[in-house]
């Protein structure tokens, strides 16, 4: 069953419900309305009887009048004496008393229910109120009472019928209109966006400021969000792949280049001496870095090997590799405190570096001249506890604002025409791996980066044992 036919069955059951607690205190007042009407009838007989000579009322008349109001017997007590002013027969002991000085509503239903399942034959003496007296009563028969009360229930029941009738069916419609569709719609939506998830089963948002009107906002912007992360992972997917492809042919070029250079370091010439070790070490990290494509296919970084390295010479390592065929023009400044030691894997902090200073010389360049003056990379570097912080800083044009939207984000954080973002993505995992941060300082002209990095907690045990081997 769906939720219209659900809804359908709940209407349909509560305005049922409701019209039972309608009908329960309707049919006990309708049993005491008709018991006052009818004491009513006889209190009318009595006022005549008593006021009339008993000569003048013939047992047939007498007869008549009781039959006219529905009872056995009437009688009336004045001045604290009951008085019988008509009899029909031998009266029989009725079977209820029916005191209506003395009615409540929590006792007229529960005497309403027992009428309507009453045997036949039964009587009641009712009584009630006098005008002249003290109080007036009458010996009625019961089956009349429930004739009367179960005809009452028929016509009701068949409003009753008519009212639920209309009413369920106005909320159906309305409920229908209000919820059902729009939920309706909403989980089509959704079934929709899942068999397809880049197709046009994004859910259509409307004005309604109601629970119904921010679940479509929300997933519409939900389903939005999806497709972009989607679309993100089939690109990274597709580049994982595309450098699989080319990770052999790569790896054997950088290999015949290592072979070729590690000649140049037999050369004459002094320039080419001094710089074919640079080289070497350039192609050494570029064949490692093929080694770990697959990882990189699969926007994972490898455990960093850390170790406690200078961080002047990982900077001027970076340095080197990115001014590499480059003009000059920009001013490099270091401004690192002497003999800072940093807990860290080499090779990852060299990357994050390369990166970071790439991006910085890639803003520079794209201002057109450049003048060392004005255009400068600042790296510093200071320790602060067990903490080692690192800054770098450019004075180019800064970053867009769409840019810091999707900073750390793939082919989203980059400005450049062409350049896919990976860089700062890349540098992200390395930092986070190492337990730091790295983020964006706002403020600044340019762009300043600041990654935090913490030493590794110390083994005691380890390093006493390192310090016995020492001795011995």
């Amino acid at each position: 069953m769906g939720l219209s036919g659900k809804l359908l069955g709940l209407t349909i059951l509560f305005v049922m419900v409701a019209e039972i607690l309608i009908y329960v205190p309707a049919i006990a007042n309708y049993r005491e309305r008709w018991l006052e009407d009818r004491l009513g009838r006889a209190r009318s007989v009595a006022l005549v009887l008593e006021a009339a000579p008993a000569e003048m009322v013939s047992p047939a008349l007498t007869r008549e009048l009781l039959h006219s109001v529905g009872a056995k017997a009437v009688a009336l007590k004045l001045s604290g004496a009951r008085k019988l002013l008509a009899i029909s027969d031998t009266p029989e002991e009725a079977s209820e008393l029916v005191d209506l000085r003395e009615s409540r509503f929590w006792t007229a239903i529960p005497e309403a229910l027992g009428t309507l399942l009453a045997p036949p034959g039964r009587t009641i003496r009712v009584v009630g109120a006098a005008d002249r007296g003290e109080f007036v009563e009458a010996v009625l028969e019961e089956s009349a009472l429930k004739a009367a009360m179960l005809n009452f229930s028929v016509n009701l029941l068949l409003v009753s019928l008519l009212i639920t009738a209309i009413t369920g069916a106005m909320l159906y419609v309305y409920l229908d209109r209000m919820i059902v569709r729009p939920v309706r719609h909403l989980t089509g939506s959704m079934t929709r966006f899942r068999s397809d998830p880049e197709g046009e089963g994004i859910a259509e948002s409307s004005d309604r400021d109601d629970e119904i009107g921010i679940a479509e906002r929300e997933l519409a912007a939900l389903q939005h969000q999806l497709r972009g992360q989607l679309q993100s992972k089939a690109r990274l997917a597709a580049l994982g792949l595309a450098v699989s492809k080319i990770n052999h042919d790569l790896r054997n070029l950088l290999a015949s280049a290592q072979l070729l250079s590690e000649r140049l370091e037999d050369s004459s010439d002094p320039m080419v001496r001094r710089v074919a070790p640079k080289l070497l070490s350039t192609i050494e990290r570029a064949v490692d870095y093929c080694r770990s494509v697959l990882a990189y296919g699969r926007a994972q970084e490898r455990t960093p090997e850390r170790a406690r390295v200078l961080l002047s010479d990982v900077v001027d390592d970076a340095e080197e590799a990115v001014t590499l065929g480059r003009p000059s023009g920009i001013a490099w400044i270091s401004a690192i405190e002497r003999g800072l030691e940093i807990d860290a894997d080499p090779d990852q902090l060299f990357r994050v570096l390369v990166n970071l200073t790439g991006n910085a010389v890639q803003a520079l360049e794209s201002k057109g001249d450049l003048d060392p003056a004005r255009d400068q990379i600042r790296i510093s570097g200071r320790r602060e506890g067990g903490l080692v912080i690192i800054e770098v800083s450019d004075t180019g044009p800064g970053l867009s604002e769409k840019a810091r939207q999707h900073l750390f984000e793939a082919f989203h954080g980059s400005t450049r025409q062409g350049g896919t973002g990976l860089g700062l993505v890349i540098s992200h995992e390395i930092i986070r791996a190492h337990g730091g941060e790295i983020r964006l300082v706002e403020g600044t002209l340019g762009a300043t980066f600041r990654i935090v990095i913490p030493d590794r907690p110390l083994d005691l045990a380890a390093h006493a044992r390192e310090r016995k081997r020492a001795r011995t």
